[in-house]
């Protein structure tokens, strides 16, 4: 049986890189677009795309309904059959505009990969996220071991998210020079960090408590005077696999190399809170944390602005731009003052923070 079409492989590959290239799209947002192709390929036994029609994107719908998780061995969610279907969809629209497939493929015939109005309310409605408190992660520290270099990472590594909300992404490719520990600050360097959509910005430490900035300090102290790490070493380095006396492979230590992606931060979080007896919470959850430290600890819009520019983004609320962008010199007096004892909101203000607040949790 064919696994591949060279035909299909030669367009696919163009399509990624208009994503790429015109679209703007990163890696991450392509590989599941590639992936949702090749399970139709796979379906269609790799028929060539000029030979699509609706009744393939019919069949293929109920196709995939019947389909189970791999991991879970449940039906897939109604947000990946919507997700893969509009990835389908945008794809064979954009095959019926290109040369040697427009006169083949029917623009209309794309609109049978359509989910239906009700399945798509439920795969696109907002549903509350797991958040933990503050004290659930300074109790997963409290529990964690710090006698080896590794295990040192790991606890610096949680307590930096805390500190910073930065993205599982950025935390891989974090160098120690990006680290200002003086201000209080995390510049994310988008030429050297992996950011989200390439964005360049300063990231003062948010008020969470002297214990995580306390083993912050201490893991960068350790990394460069006891490692002799340099500025240009990463801030949380990729662990050494060594061959033991058993000829198995043991962790030995930390190599001056860093992660190629996110997954070794995930599987340090999820051990970290089982030890700790609590329910897993990922990174990107810290962040969520952070906004809801972010209603109690803003006492004005342009708190709550600064407030949102220190995770990374551009705006909160419409009737905020007025403000314009809060200076980084004020950036940092704003987080100073978030620190002191705080009194009463106005009724007028307190809505504004809760229309506030209430965006910025629907853009992470």
């Amino acid at each position: 049986m064919n696994k591949h079409n060279p035909n299909n492989v030669r367009i696919n590959r163009k399509y990624c890189i208009y994503l790429k290239e015109a679209k703007r799209q990163d890696e991450s947002s392509i590989d599941g677009v590639a992936k949702a192709i090749n399970r139709f390929e796979q379906y269609t036994k790799f028929k060539d795309f000029k030979l699509f029609h609706h009744q393939q994107a019919m069949s293929f719908k109920k196709h995939l309904t019947n389909q189970k998780n791999a991991t879970t061995n449940k039906p897939l969610s109604k947000a990946t059959l919507h997700t893969t279907l509009r990835h389908l969809k945008n794809f064979f629209q954009w095959l019926s505009r290109e040369t040697g497939y427009k006169s083949r493929i029917n623009y209309r015939d794309t609109e049978y990969f359509n989910f239906s109005e009700k399945d798509t309310r439920i795969a696109t409605a907002k549903r509350k996220k797991p958040v933990p408190s503050p004290e659930q992660i300074i109790n997963v520290l409290d529990n964690m071991n710090d006698t080896t270099a590794i295990e040192k990472r790991n606890r610096a590594l949680i307590a930096f998210t805390l500190l910073t909300g930065a993205r599982d992404s950025a935390l891989a490719s974090l160098k120690i020079k990006h680290v200002f520990l003086h201000e209080n600050r995390l510049f994310q360097d988008a030429r050297e960090v992996k950011t989200k959509f390439r964005k360049t910005f300063n990231t003062y430490f948010f008020p969470v408590g002297e214990l995580p900035l306390n083993i912050v300090k201490t893991w960068i102290e350790y990394l460069t005077k006891e490692l002799l790490f340099s500025p240009d070493d990463p801030l949380f380095p990729k662990t050494k696999m060594v061959v033991g006396d058993d000829r198995r492979f043991k962790t030995g230590g930390l190599l001056r190399e860093q992660w190629k992606n996110a997954d070794p931060i995930r599987k340090i979080f999820k051990q970290a809170f089982e030890n700790a007896n609590l329910p897993y919470y990922n990174p990107h959850s810290f962040r969520n944390t952070l906004v809801r430290l972010g209603e109690q600890q803003c006492q004005s819009p342009e708190q709550f602005k600064a407030w949102s520019q220190n995770l990374g983004h551009e705006g909160v609320l419409t009737t905020l731009y007025s403000y314009g962008e809060v200076q980084d010199y004020r950036q940092a007096e704003i987080f100073n003052k978030a620190r002191e004892p705080k009194g009463e909101l106005s009724p007028e203000k307190q809505t504004m923070l809760d229309a506030m607040v209430k965006q910025l949790r629907e853009s992470l």
